[in-house]
Formats: C-alpha cells, sequence, structure tokens
C-alpha cells in the first residue's frame, strides 16, 4: 500500500456493521461482539493514520439503535465510555483530533461532559481527524440544519435568496470537514442506513462481507486500492477527467 499516492482518499466513513452476527457465530452474547468491534476500531485508526487520510468517520451508535434491547444498549453506552477512558490519551499522544456528531442530547450530562472534554483536549491536534457518530441520523441532521436556517430567516438574519449549497452545510454536523470520498460499510449489507444522506452524495461505495470484529489494516487497504481504480466524474465525462488531469 503506498501512503504517497495522489488518489488515496482524503476522508473515509465507515458504517461497521456485524458485531452481533460475529459474536452470534460464535454461540456468543451481541455485547461480545461489541467489545470485539472496539478493538477493530483501534486497528482501523491506527492504519488510517499510517496510509496518511485525514478524515475518518466511524458510525457508532444510530438514532435507530435505541430501539435494540435495553440491555445491549447499556452495554453499548458501557463500552463506549469505557473506551474513551482509555483510548483518548493515546489518539492525543499521536496527534488525533477527536469530534463527536450527533443528537448528543439524549445521553447523560456525565458523557456529555466527557465528550466535550475529549474534543477540547485534542482540539488542536492535526494528524488525522476522528469523529464519531454517536444517536446520528441523516435525515436528523438535514432536518436540524433546516430548522437552523428557518431561525435565522425569522431573525432576518439570511434571506431565502442568500440559501444554496454551501450556506446549506454549514448548518451540518460536518460544517467543518470535507465530504467522504468512500464510504466502507462491512458486514455484508448494501445500504447506507441513513447515514451522512447530504454528504454521502458523490462518495464511492464500498461494500465487503468481512464482519467488522474481522476487518483489519489489510481490509481498509483493500477497499483503498479498489478506490483508486475508480474514476470519479462528479457528473462529468471521461474525456473531461482526463483533459483536466492534463491541463
Amino acid at each position: 500500500m503506498n501512503s504517497e499516492q495522489s488518489n488515496t482518499p482524503k476522508h473515509v466513513a465507515i458504517i461497521m456493521d456485524g458485531n452481533g452476527r460475529w459474536a452470534t457465530q460464535r454461540n456468543k452474547y451481541r455485547t461480545t461482539g461489541h467489545k470485539a468491534g472496539v478493538e477493530s476500531v483501534r486497528r482501523t485508526i491506527k492504519q488510517a493514520s499510517k496510509i496518511g487520510i485525514k478524515y475518518l468517520t466511524l458510525f457508532a451508535f444510530s438514532s435507530e439503535n435505541w430501539s435494540r434491547p435495553q440491555k445491549e444498549v447499556s452495554r453499548l453506552m458501557e463500552l463506549f465510555t469505557r473506551a474513551l477512558k482509555k483510548e483518548v490519551p493515546e489518539l492525543h499522544e499521536n496527534g488525533v483530533k477527536l469530534r463527536f456528531i450527533g443528537d448528543l442530547e439524549r445521553f447523560s450530562e456525565g458523557l456529555r461532559k466527557r465528550m466535550e472534554h475529549v474534543s477540547d483536549l485534542t482540539s488542536n491536534n492535526n494528524k488525522m481527524t476522528l469523529t464519531i457518530a454517536i444517536n446520528y441520523g441523516g435525515r436528523w441532521d438535514i432536518i436540524n440544519a433546516a430548522k437552523q436556517i428557518c431561525a435565522q430567516v425569522e431573525k432576518n438574519q439570511l434571506t431565502v435568496n442568500q440559501i444554496d449549497e454551501k450556506v446549506f452545510e454549514q448548518f451540518l454536523c460536518t460544517t467543518d470537514i470535507s465530504h467522504p470520498d468512500l464510504l466502507i460499510r462491512t458486514g455484508g449489507e448494501q445500504r447506507i442506513s441513513n447515514f451522512l444522506l447530504w454528504q454521502l452524495a458523490y462518495s464511492e461505495l464500498y461494500f465487503t462481507e468481512v464482519l467488522w470484529p474481522d476487518f483489519d489494516g489489510n481490509c481498509l487497504n483493500d477497499a483503498i486500492l479498489d478506490f483508486q481504480q475508480r474514476e470519479r466524474r462528479f457528473g462529468k465525462t471521461s474525456k473531461q477527467i482526463k483533459e483536466q488531469k492534463n491541463a
């Protein structure tokens, strides 16, 4: 894997799917799969940083996941809290900026304060930005942005004619990072499950049968190699892309 290739994706987003099935296949509790998934997160962050990915966004917990059994949700929250305590010092030492997106008001005050502390602690790091999407939904993100824009219009801080894509994006959770170049989904499912609906408009999609606890640096390399073989046209023709490169 050549980290110096010019077409290495700047931003990779991942839907980490398959923890429960991984555990079921081994006759273990689903929460065991989630615990194993934390190890995959660690491996993936390390490899992403190594090959020069600037932005890594992980879909940790969707707004729909609250409907899962309460015991599993509670265990997920415990694992998340524990991971924050354990992993942040090393991430900070390695220059990783950590941020969280989603409707964070659903969480306890203690957990919100911990996330805020972690974000502040790592805010000046610039080797890689790791975004954790937690209690996040793409539709929620868009509706939330629309509400904020409506509020500004009501206060005469913004006019309807000023609203375009650039303005709209300023109110999304991801306003300060680029859109994903590559979306990876593990576990064999081929859908985006209400994740970054606006931001994924022109992302390359990569689906793998590998369950998330088995995902490692080599799997990430495979996804990126596949990405590097694609031609991203953004609505243009292949001829236009070639002419643009040769200009």
